[in-house]
């Protein structure tokens, strides 16, 4: 039979794959955007070291000579130290730390990120689910079943 379908879960994706949406990994543990990240860091880390050192040896190539030392250290260290502190976190967990250390630092620039999106309160949380020592004293607590239960855990019919 030509137009007979093979099974019934013909035309159905019978897996799906758990990396599809994610980043690819372009170096040392650490997505494109990532790289981007730490490159510039470490860039801007190298042309403020590079300046002063041009100026004491009166040599401008020093400047791109450590931006580019720079750039390389900071992928190598960078790379590593990302990549141990991602481990076993989501995919967005740097993002949303980034977002959450500018917005307690930073209020002003944390609505340019995306980070007034953010909880940053810090306190006790409470369900209040749980009965007052004071109500377990009197008996006034109720049992599940809609009985008395008296304050020696005893219930009373």
């Amino acid at each position: 039979m030509a137009g007979a379908p093979e099974s019934p879960r013909d035309g159905l994706v019978t897996f799906l794959p758990h990396r599809l949406n994610r980043h690819p990994v372009v170096v040392r543990g650490l997505t494109a955007d990532e790289l981007w990240i730490c490159a510039s860091l470490s860039a801007v880390a190298g042309f403020l070291s590079g300046v002063p050192l041009a100026w004491l040896t009166q040599s401008i190539a020093m400047v791109p000579t450590l931006v580019v030392a720079g750039v390389g250290i900071g992928v190598f260290v960078g790379g590593g130290f990302l990549r141990r502190q991602k481990r076993s976190r989501p995919d967005t967990w740097l993002y949303r730390q980034l977002q959450w250390r500018l917005a307690l630092r930073y209020p002003a620039l944390a609505a340019h990120a995306g980070g007034r999106q953010l909880i940053t309160r810090s306190g006790w949380w409470a369900t209040r689910r749980h009965r007052s020592s004071a109500s377990i004293r009197r008996g006034a607590a109720h049992a599940p079943s809609g009985r008395m239960s008296r304050s020696d855990g005893r219930v009373v019919q």
